[in-house]
């Protein structure tokens, strides 16, 4: 075996097999370029060198005696962590290469130069631990990355620098915790053809989501310039989230979230010393998505199929050519955190009296922690940090984990769910919430706060110490029953926590959450808005809707990628998602509504539900709601979802309304589409025969139906004790409705606590042969022993 071959590997002939001779990164890259580029995946070419010339390098310069010597005076506390790191890089650097090493190097990167048709070719030089990319150990960042090295000289010193970033303070201090033998790890070191991505764009991406461990899902960051931003947390990257299920159909377009980050600054070449430099972004990239929806999907399904040749969930980096506008996976490793998480159990947490909302940003953890702030600006002030505080800073790099691992929570102005930050947060198990924008001017040492990341995608700083309740949920083992238990969502942003709860789809999605939380604008202010009075909502409309080709396109994108998001979550179970049903004075406080809306005495039983739906006063706007459900199933392909009209008080506008659908691309049939109807008013109970004819299924809204039966206003405090949803005429109605909708062979369900507020009225329920109950998801778990148990006893009474 010559000296060049046990030195340098090429990347194609590498494969997962080859973890101890080249490290997980390396191996992984020679993964797939051997097995996923026939697939259709591009890898960018290269090679590596290998644990043996590491331990050549090793014995020409005799370091290991001396490695040794160092770090045994470290281990006895002769030495502190940084003197020790800084000693063995520094015999690193000063060693000289083997003739026979620094020839291979050479001769192999200029084979690869030739390859690329060029005298010298830009590359980047990536370190690979042999321990590296273990399933248990990600080693995120340990080691050093050097970007746009041109040259035999440079790549000859980049080599050696990176040698010596296997000591790293960071590096030495993880493999200690780790419980590696620091004698025992080599480094390999891949040298991969530059994309010229400081051109166009790159990031990071998931296999699944990394909040949730919900794996449905791939989630992609994405920033202008080379991707050292992105993983760094130095940049507020978007992000794009897409339904894995649905890659396979060429037809759909399955991305389920648009986010755009802020981007203000890309990292691009640089002459001279310093290869890269960060330079700010364009007002125009700024506005802009770094990747169209075509490259977002192609992504995606490379992901998907990255994950299935590897069997796990994978951590995935890309780039994308300026030049060619061709795209590149650059890097691919498993995901550590939630491919060790138990699928059966998971906690749940309830904050009471909190203070006011002082910071927000995206949310790392799924947990709450409080406790006072440590603010640190600069990586020299590391050793002022607080034990147990809740750390607070710019950004974070791999010289921040020891005081990481120190702190309760952890709070960054920058970066995005795939940056450093976000990843070593999660390995350790504290909550965080990253690109939170100015917390380092809001937030001061000292602070009494709470930091929750238990309310969804974002993630919230309370002034004041909380108080913090929390429940383990075990779904495993949950009874069956014939009666389906649903859940009652409406906020797109925490769908995805409850994916490990084995409900039979989602009973009740509200749409006037996506509408008044992630819209926020009145839809016919959306389609009048030239003719707008009101020139403050005309200067935010003209904000929120900045990049879509038309104000209307603003609703049915935001809509239909928020309601997505809840159907995904339980597809292909159903999700029934009910038309808007805000009252007059609610669509009022939409910005842009009061040209819009009638004052009303009394909007509860008024100009609401269906009534608006054929009306002029509404009807474009209901129009643009079609339209997001239309694409929702047909481009997007989620057709497990069932439309549900609310508060339809006549047959006749019943057919109203159907016909307004069928207008707009909604017909019922159609692709399977489903429609069902509210039951909260007693004509949709004297008329049930009637409304089963024109409706697939009922879902009785308890509230309002006993408030209508019995005359309550439900909002009184005087009347409090007449409003009981278990009063003999509620119950006979309720009875009356589902011996009719069976009759007729229509679906009928119940949305509302009181099933699990009064396990008596779950048995009444049973009795009378429900299909199905929707309750919240944290009542979920009781709702459904309650059902098997009223299930059991009902079997009881029959025998």
């Amino acid at each position: 075996m010559t000296a060049a071959s046990q030195s340098i590997a090429w990347f194609e002939t590498l494969g997962r097999q080859d973890v101890a001779k080249v490290g997980g990164k390396n191996a992984s890259l020679g993964e797939m370029v051997r097995t996923l580029e026939p697939k259709g995946i591009h890898v960018p070419p290269g090679f590596a060198t290998t644990a043996d010339a590491y331990w050549r390098y090793v014995e020409a310069n005799d370091l290991k005696t001396r490695m040794t010597d160092l770090l045994a005076e470290w281990d006895a506390g002769k030495a502190t962590l940084a003197e020790t790191g800084k000693a063995i890089r520094a015999i690193f650097l000063k060693g000289d290469w083997p003739a026979e090493m620094s020839t291979a190097i050479r001769e192999a990167y200029r084979e690869l130069s030739r390859r690329a048709g060029v005298a010298e070719v830009e590359v980047a030089v990536r370190s690979s631990a042999t321990a590296e990319d273990l399933p248990d150990a990600s080693f995120a960042g340990q080691q050093e990355t050097f970007l746009n090295i041109k040259g035999d000289a440079a790549l000859i010193d980049a080599c050696r620098r990176c040698y010596a970033s296997l000591f790293t303070d960071r590096a030495i201090s993880y493999r200690k915790t780790k419980g590696f033998d620091h004698m025992k790890v080599a480094l390999s070191i891949g040298v991969q053809q530059m994309v010229r991505s400081d051109l166009g764009g790159s990031g990071v991406m998931f296999s699944i989501d990394t909040e949730t461990g919900f794996d449905k899902v791939v989630l992609i960051n994405a920033a202008w310039g080379l991707g050292e931003n992105v993983v760094q947390g130095t940049v507020d990257p978007d992000e794009y989230q897409v339904f894995k299920p649905l890659l396979d159909k060429p037809s759909l377009v399955p991305i389920i979230e648009k986010k755009r980050g802020a981007k203000e600054i890309k990292m691009i070449y640089a002459t001279g010393e310093t290869p890269t430099r960060n330079v700010p972004t364009s007002k125009v990239e700024r506005a802009a998505y770094v990747l169209s929806d075509p490259e977002i999907v192609t992504l995606a399904q490379w992901a998907a199929t990255i994950e299935a040749h590897y069997g796990c969930p994978m951590d995935m980096e890309w780039a994308r050519d300026g030049r060619t506008g061709a795209m590149y996976i650059v890097q691919a490793r498993p995901e550590t955190v939630q491919a060790r998480r138990g699928a059966g159990a998971f906690k749940t947490y309830a904050i009471h009296n909190k203070g006011k909302m002082l910071v927000k940003g995206l949310s790392i953890g799924d947990a709450v922690a409080t406790g006072q702030v440590c603010l640190i600006e600069s990586a020299r002030d590391i050793g002022s940090f607080v034990d147990g505080s809740i750390l607070v800073t710019q950004t974070t790099d791999p010289d921040w984990v020891p005081i990481m691992k120190r702190a309760a929570a952890i709070v960054t102005d920058h970066g995005g769910r795939t940056s450093h930050a976000a990843i070593v947060s999660r390995e350790l198990g504290l909550p965080a919430i990253v690109g939170a924008g100015h917390a380092t001017e809001i937030l001061h040492s000292g602070q009494d706060v709470t930091i929750s990341c238990a309310e969804g995608d974002e993630g919230f700083v309370y002034d004041g110490i909380a108080d913090v309740t929390v429940e383990e949920l075990d779904v495993s083992n949950l009874p069956a029953t014939e009666t389906q238990v649903m859940l009652n969502l409406a906020n797109p942003g925490s769908a995805f926590r409850w994916w490990r709860l084995p409900a039979d789809g989602i009973g009740l999605a509200r749409m006037e959450f996506v509408v008044s939380n992630a819209i926020r604008v009145h839809p016919m202010a959306l389609v009048h808005f030239e003719t707008l009075r009101d020139d403050k909502a005309k200067e935010n409309i003209a904000a929120l809707t900045a990049g879509y080709a038309s104000k209307p396109d603003y609703f049915v994108d935001k809509l239909s990628l928020g309601l997505g998001r809840l159907a995904a979550a339980v597809y292909p179970k159903p999700a029934i998602v009910r038309m808007s049903d805000f009252k007059t004075n609610e669509y009022a406080g939409l910005i842009g509504g009061a040209e819009f809306e009638p004052a009303e005495e009394n909007p509860m039983i008024g100009f609401r539900g269906a009534s608006r739906y054929y009306s002029p006063r509404y009807r474009e706007g209901f129009a643009l709601e079609c339209q997001a459900i239309k694409r929702l199933r047909d481009e997007m392909g989620f057709t497990n979802v069932v439309v549900m009209i609310p508060f339809c008080r006549s047959v006749g506008e019943a057919d109203k309304v159907l016909a307004v659908m069928a207008e707009n691309g909604l017909t019922r049939g159609d692709n399977g589409l489903q429609v069902y109807v509210m039951c909260e008013i007693p004509s949709n109970v004297i008329l049930a025969a009637k409304f089963a004819n024109r409706f697939d299924g009922f879902s009785i809204g308890s509230n309002d139906l006993t408030q209508l039966t019995l005359g309550v206003d439900r909002d009184s405090g005087e009347l409090a004790d007449l409003f009981d949803e278990q009063d003999e005429a509620v119950k006979w109605m309720i009875e009356k409705v589902i011996i009719e909708a069976r009759k007729a062979g229509a679906k009928i369900g119940l949305c509302g606590q009181a099933p699990s507020d009064h396990p008596e009225f779950a048995e009444f329920l049973v009795q009378c042969g429900i299909n199905s109950m929707s309750v919240s998801p944290d009542s979920f778990i009781a709702v459904k022993q309650i059902v098997a148990e009223a299930e059991k006893a009902d079997r009881r009474k029959q025998a």
